[in-house]
């Protein structure tokens, strides 16, 4: 094996090399005939040395060269011999006719062709014996339906069918295999036709009967086909339809009319025209009422007469499913025809009730299922009969509501059936222990003709009647759709020379045996005078005609007023004010107030409610139950009554919210009722849950009486409030058409207010009302404080103007008057504040400073004080020293 030289080793350099490199080396200037020639001369010469070497190796080894020479020519020869012999063998065996490849092949095709004709053979007798069966078949379908074998035509029919679905491969694309299946097709709607009328002929379901015919005649056949035949060969579609469309008919026409007690049955068997039984059951619907009983006894007839005389007829499964889909709809049909309808609305009917229920129970397990095949398990009646007492008592509840509600929306159609009711007030004079007395002989029922305190149906302006005449004024004008009624005469307004300026003396009651003089005192002596304000006096009051106390009482060290509470101001109403008359301290006071007539009907309602639940639970007629005991739901109900009064009364009565007495009156009821239901309560013993129910009720009433009273003092307050901003708060009244402006919203407001205390002295309490008035003006007289304290500037005419305003409010004075003292400090907080506002006016700095050092002015802060002296007075030492005294804080006393 030869080695590869390596690469550092030199090679030698052969000659044809050496020629080409200086072929390559040569020029055409070197490149010359000589140079070529000398070229060719060595290539001869390397020539002639390479067949020298050659023929010098073949003599030194001649015995091996001729051993090779002898066998490359033996090689030679038998290639050739080979060579020979393979051209023959392909000939004889690829030759085209006489070649064994050319024979073989033709062998085969003779082969496949006789294969061929044999499967033709066969596949040709397995089709027409095939055929043979199914032209069999199809004479044996059309025999039997034409001989009218419906029975026989449908197993007739199948098999054909299935013959032709099973036909060979070749055959089912045939012709004649489609004709097939569409003869088949034709006899098979014929066969079911004939089936459906046979099945609609043995068994008729209508309204006024049931027929079953158990056997049949068909068009063509001598012989009848029984019911269960005729069933049985209905295809499974056809027969769950039939079946479908026979229990529909029977759930409509016969369970839900038998049971809704005005229709009875009659079962009997005779024979038709053609000799066979016929089975009928006849409904009539009766004139008179069928008692739920007699009606549970007609079901019965009706499902024996079904199991009798058409469940057997049933073919498997359907014999057991069938009669099982009627066991819900008979149960619900009890329950919601027999059961719920026939629930008492007394106690006396509950013994028959329960005998009704039993029977019901007995007939669930008798019928529904056993006959039926119902869930035993599942059994619906004897559990609503286990709650029974539940369900009546249920019932109960929704119709004690319903009349509830029937009553709360009569009475919102009858506003005027009020009467009075009394409250007693605790001589101590502490918030009263009010217990809601009714005296029937002292009840004034008002009806439309008498005075309306509540005047709910006026749609045009608020009036009240006194003494038989109208007080002809403006309405509230909250409304502006509202017609105004014609207004009485304006004030007078007095021509700026006619007024003399007010002598500052006369603002501390220096001169109180003068009569006063400001204008709109006589305008509101006028109106009082004329019966608009205390004629017919509902609380009873024969008061003195009440005397105007002065504006500021005698300086003396005072305390600062404080806002009071309702609780403190009714505790303070008989007690409050130095001048007051005393009362007799061993008798209790009494204060009459205006109650709608409906919280009788309410109270005398849950009065019912909490007697027939505890005449329910002593009965003894139902189990003790230790989820809910007998008579517990009807208690119950007596917590329900009051929020549906309290939710839907307020929605049907204040359609109109510009009507001032809706929210009070509503009030006064809300009180009543908590009173009553405190009366109630103490007379009558009840569970523990049902009296916290009306105990939790009760509270809720009193805080809907406080809420509702609160919110009407709110309204009108807003209303006033409104009027007042008319005043653009009380600026330039220097200029007499602002001095006007504001005169006129000051006498509106003052005469709104009027209004307003005659409207709700006939509706509230003696207390109340004093609270109500007194919230009412003391939110008027804080808007007025409010926008003259805002005020940067008041010159000495526009002080004036002011005061003058003010002082017409004095005139509300005597709203708050009783046994001839006033009254109106303990229930206007603000009365004293805005009364010295109305004197320091027009008071001089000296006046203002005694004032204050006397701790008259404790109402006041020392910010609006500070705030009134920078308004009033120039910038002088003087104001500056008693801004420096009233900046120190009030003076101890």
């Amino acid at each position: 094996m030869a080695f590869p030289l390596p690469s550092h080793l030199p090679r030698k350099v052969d000659v044809s090399s050496e020629i080409l490199s200086k072929l390559d080396s040569a020029t055409w200037q070197t490149l010359n005939s000589s140079v070529a020639s000398s070229w060719c001369k060595e290539l001869d010469e390397c020539i002639s040395q390479t067949k020298k070497r050659i023929h010098d190796r073949i003599r030194s080894d001649i015995t091996a060269f001729d051993v090779q020479l002898s066998s490359a020519k033996s090689a030679q020869e038998r290639l050739s011999t080979l060579s020979h012999g393979i051209n023959s063998l392909n000939q004889s065996v690829f030759d085209p006719e006489s070649g064994v490849t050319s024979l073989t092949l033709e062998t085969l095709k003779r082969h496949h062709a006789l294969a061929q004709a044999s499967l033709n053979a066969d596949v040709l007798h397995a089709s027409l014996q095939h055929l043979a069966k199914c032209k069999a078949q199809l004479d044996v379908a059309q025999t039997t339906a034409d001989t009218g074998n419906l029975p026989e035509a449908v197993l007739a029919c199948s098999e054909l069918n299935r013959l032709l679905a099973a036909s060979p491969g070749p055959l089912a694309e045939a012709r004649v295999i489609a004709d097939m299946k569409r003869v088949s097709q034709v006899i098979e709607n014929r066969v079911s036709e004939l089936l459906e009328n046979a099945c609609s002929a043995s068994l008729v379901v209508v309204e006024q009967h049931i027929t079953v015919h158990p056997s049949v005649l068909v068009p063509g056949s001598a012989t009848p086909l029984s019911l269960s035949s005729v069933l049985s060969s209905l295809s499974p579609s056809a027969l769950s339809a039939r079946l479908a469309s026979l229990r529909r008919d029977l759930t409509s026409y016969y369970i839900d009319r038998v049971l809704c007690g005005s229709t009875s049955v009659t079962s009997t068997t005779e024979d038709d025209p053609s000799g066979f039984a016929v089975h009928k059951i006849q409904c009539f619907t009766s004139n008179g009422c069928i008692s739920r009983d007699t009606s549970l006894d007609t079901l019965s007839r009706l499902l024996d007469f079904l199991d009798e005389k058409v469940f057997p007829h049933l073919p498997q499964p359907q014999r057991e499913i069938f009669p099982r889909t009627f066991a819900k709809p008979v149960t619900s049909s009890i329950m919601t025809n027999v059961l719920t309808p026939s629930l008492p609305s007394t106690l006396e009917g509950l013994p028959i009730f329960l005998q009704l229920t039993r029977k019901a129970v007995d007939f669930e397990s008798k019928y529904v299922v056993n006959l039926l095949g119902g869930d035993s398990m599942e059994r619906k009646i004897k559990t609503w009969a286990d709650n029974v007492c539940s369900h009546y008592e249920r019932a109960r509840r929704v119709h004690i509501l319903g009349t509830v509600r029937k009553v709360i929306l009569e009475h919102a159609t009858r506003i005027d059936s009020t009467f009075m009711a009394e409250v007693r007030i605790p001589a101590e004079g502490g918030l009263h222990d009010q217990t809601a007395v009714m005296d029937q002989q002292d009840v004034t029922e008002c009806s439309p003709s008498s005075e309306d305190a509540w005047n709910l149906d006026d749609n045009q302006s608020f009036s009240m009647s006194n003494s038989g005449s109208a007080v002809d004024e403006q309405s509230w004008g909250f409304d502006d759709e509202i017609e105004t009624q014609e207004q009485p005469a304006a004030v007078a307004e007095p021509s700026p020379g006619a007024k003399a300026d007010p002598d500052p003396g006369d603002a501390w009651g220096w001169n109180d045996d003068e009569p006063p003089e400001e204008p709109v005192d006589d305008e509101a002596g006028t109106d009082s005078s004329q019966g608009g304000l205390w004629d017919d006096d509902p609380w009873g009051d024969n008061n003195d005609s009440p005397t105007r106390s002065s504006a500021i009482p005698a300086i003396a060290p005072v305390v600062k007023s404080q806002k009071l509470t309702p609780e403190q101001q009714v505790a303070s109403g008989s007690t409050n004010g130095p001048s007051k008359a005393s009362q007799d301290p061993s008798r209790d006071s009494k204060e009459r107030y205006l109650v709608s007539t409906l919280t009788t009907e309410v109270v005398r309602i849950i009065e019912k409610c909490l007697e027939e639940g505890k005449a329910l639970a002593t009965s003894h007629i139902f189990p003790q139950s230790s989820t809910s005991p007998p008579g517990n739901l009807i208690m119950h109900s007596s917590s329900l009554v009051l929020d549906l009064y309290c939710g839907l009364y307020p929605v049907v009565v204040t359609p109109r919210p510009s009507d001032a007495t809706v929210h009070v009156q509503f009030s006064n009821d809300c009180y009543f009722l908590s009173e009553e239901l405190g009366r109630v309560l103490s007379k009558m013993k009840a569970p523990s849950d049902v009296e916290e129910k009306l105990q939790e009720g009760r509270a809720d009433l009193r805080v809907l009486a406080d809420s509702w009273f609160y919110d009407a003092i709110d309204k009108q307050v807003a209303a006033l409030c409104s009027t007042l901003a008319s005043a653009n708060g009380f600026t330039g009244t220097s200029d007499q058409d602002r001095y006007d402006e504001c005169e006129t919203a000051v006498t509106t407001v003052l005469q709104n207010i009027k209004r307003l205390a005659r409207a709700w002295k006939k509706v509230l309490p003696k207390g109340k009302y004093y609270i109500a008035m007194g919230n009412v003006v003391d939110g008027v007289l804080l808007r007025i404080l409010d926008d003259i304290l805002a005020i940067p500037d008041i010159p000495e005419v526009e002080s004036h103007k002011l005061g003058e305003l003010c002082r017409i409010l004095f005139a509300l004075e005597e709203l708050f008057v009783e046994n001839a003292e006033s009254l109106v400090v303990s229930f206007v907080p603000s009365w004293l504040k805005f009364s010295y506002l109305s004197e320091l006016l027009g008071a001089s700095m000296a006046d203002l400073t005694y004032l204050f050092d006397e701790g008259a002015l404790v109402d006041f802060e020392i910010e609006e004080l500070v705030k009134l002296v920078r308004a009033l007075f120039a910038d002088t030492p003087l104001r500056t020293k008693t801004l420096n005294k009233i900046m120190s804080g009030h003076p101890i006393r």
